[in-house]
């Protein structure tokens, strides 16, 4: 166990460009690396610009591993878990947390398969445990119903997702100063079966709500779908994007991407307006990082 050290954040990059999950993991790894007293780093697959890689150091990064190697532009499972395994055994990290987006949820499971480790996925809370080093990792379990503190005691790294909006992004601080070590890998490491043919916008029937200032919600509460059509009044007026319940949800009363919680979208809102929802632990997970919240 002693010769694995240090925090990492699986960063993203879309077209070169750092994306917000990134500064998010910062927050959280900051205080990580705080309390294990070691360097926090920053993996990034793909090239990336060299103004992105300055901002990561600026908001809190001792390092960042650049892997620039051809074939890393986008993500395909197979090249980004070889990268990946190939970059712990090299350089043996005791923590790796990532973000519960697409690629998070992709690549984790199989980079903890390769790593013979545990992985604990959406999660809400990460401490370290002052007698052991173990990284607690805390989730909510059973539908819910309570919240389960997960260890990996014997495994390394030790392996973790969190939602994409749970947290601030970190702050830059200008004076501040790191490492950027540019990676190449073998060709043979990026073999994958899945080739990507093209890329097409998804058509959704909503604004994105994790992006917008106001969101106004509806649930169960409301009683029937015709009664439903005032959130949309309300968000219409305050020039906010609509959000709603799994219950509403689950009625036909609107569309999943509009869904706010556990197992739809964390929202960050700087205000939160809420009628006929009940106020469950799912939905909670969703919106505590909201300003204001009106129910």
């Amino acid at each position: 166990m002693k010769e694995f050290s240090g925090v990492w954040i699986l960063g993203e990059q879309r077209n070169q460009e750092v994306q917000t999950i990134t500064y998010e993991l910062l927050t959280r790894g900051l205080d990580l690396a705080k309390q294990r007293q070691v360097p926090l780093s920053v993996i990034l697959l793909g090239k990336t610009k060299k103004e992105d890689l300055e901002k990561v150091i600026r908001c809190g990064a001792d390092k960042i591993v650049n892997v620039t190697t051809k074939g890393l532009e986008t993500f395909l499972p197979e090249p980004y878990t070889g990268t990946l395994e190939y970059l712990v055994n090299k350089y043996k990290p005791e923590i790796i947390i990532a973000g519960a987006t697409s690629t998070g949820r992709t690549l984790m499971p199989l980079l903890a398969v390769k790593c013979h480790s545990g992985l604990t996925a959406d999660c809400t809370q990460l401490e370290i445990e002052k007698d052991t080093g173990n990284l607690l990792q805390v989730r909510p379990a059973i539908g819910g119903n309570i919240m389960a503190t997960i260890i990996t005691p014997n495994h390394r790294p030790q392996l973790a997702t969190v939602r994409p909006h749970s947290t601030p992004p970190a702050q830059e601080q200008v004076e501040r100063k790191g490492e950027v070590i540019e990676e190449t890998v073998d060709k043979s490491i990026l073999q994958s079966r899945v080739k990507i043919l093209n890329f097409e916008k998804a058509k959704e029937d909503s604004a994105n709500i994790q992006e917008a200032d106001v969101v106004v919600a509806g649930g169960r509460g409301l009683k029937k779908a015709d009664n439903f059509a005032m959130i949309s009044k309300i968000a219409k007026l305050l020039n906010g994007a609509v959000g709603a319940s799994r219950d509403a949800v689950d009625r036909g009363w609107v569309t999943y991407p509009h869904q706010v919680g556990l197992s739809g979208k964390t929202i960050s809102p700087k205000l939160y307006i809420c009628s006929g929802i009940s106020g469950s632990i799912q939905h909670l997970a969703g919106i505590k990082t909201a300003e204001n919240i009106i129910a």
